[in-house]
């Protein structure tokens, strides 16, 4: 998963480019843009990285993702099978700043759009009502003719601007400017979402980064804002809230399925990052 800058001003229209995507599976790159993104998925699943934030996503996830923000929404392990049945329908929504006209923000009368732009620096995750009222709007907006895209557009941010039901991703600014280490931490993450459900170890990591476990450590922090064993526990906590609430499998079958060989470490660590058991959260969902 290289971290790479994606060139979104290539496009014809460098202000505004909606692309509805029905393919077998999201980005597979970690990645960042001068762009603002408005991304909605009305059909996949997955782990969500926006900056150090690692999150399960669903149908109904709705995010915006400020320039220079690294981000990634990788599916579950069935949409790379390459079985054309499973696909992923989302709509993602680019757009510069002047998008409506040059300084058009800063005008007093937009000024809580300008307050909301400003947060997506750490990325902004809509809740579900949210996400519900806007479907129609997020999906015809692909349809529109350019004009029409971007009143629409500027109605959609207008509506996002004053709500509540909405949270911020990452804990501390996570932009990129350079892509300086990117081969690195691409190896790493990919390696990491891709093997979760086996036994890593720090020194494995280490041996892919082609640095010492030290320098590692260093780097990786630097890079994600958290540990090692933080990031992987995250990962493997968010996979074991989607088999909560999709299967019925038992939670001691899910803890080994996630990478733990412990009930006792899954539930320590479960209630740590999700403040509640697994059992009280299948519970409550």
């Amino acid at each position: 998963m290289k971290l790479v800058l994606k060139n979104s001003e290539a496009s014809a229209n460098t202000r505004l480019n909606i692309l509805k995507k029905e393919v077998p599976c999201l980005d597979a790159a970690w990645h960042y843009h001068s762009q603002y993104e408005l991304l909605y998925i009305s059909r996949s699943t997955g782990i969500r990285f926006v900056g150090d934030s690692v999150s399960q996503f669903s149908p109904g996830d709705l995010v915006l993702v400020g320039p220079y923000l690294p981000h990634l929404w990788r599916n579950d392990a069935n949409y790379y099978t390459g079985d054309d049945s499973v696909n992923v329908k989302t709509i993602i929504t680019k757009f510069n700043k002047n998008f409506i006209g040059e300084g058009t923000f800063d005008n007093t009368e937009f000024s809580e759009i300008n307050k909301m732009l400003d947060e997506s620096k750490f990325g902004i995750c809509f809740g579900n009502d949210t996400s519900r009222s806007l479907h129609n709007e997020i999906i015809e907006l692909a349809d529109l003719n350019p004009a029409l895209q971007s009143i629409k557009l500027l109605e959609i941010l207008n509506k996002l601007s004053t709500t509540n039901d909405r949270t911020i991703l990452s804990s501390s600014d996570m932009r990129q400017y350079t892509s300086e280490n990117s081969d690195r931490i691409d190896v790493v993450l990919k390696y990491i979402s891709d093997n979760y459900a086996s036994y890593i170890g720090l020194n494995d990591v280490a041996e892919i980064a082609c640095m010492t476990t030290n320098s590692f450590c260093r780097f990786f922090k630097k890079m994600t804002n958290k540990s090692f064993t933080q990031f992987l526990n995250e990962v493997r906590i968010r996979n074991a809230t989607r088999l909560l609430i999709q299967d019925n499998l038992p939670i001691s079958e899910i803890c080994y399925i996630v990478g733990y060989n412990s009930v006792t470490n899954f539930n320590k660590q479960f209630k740590q990052i999700m403040s509640c058991t697994p059992k009280a959260y299948r519970e409550s969902i």
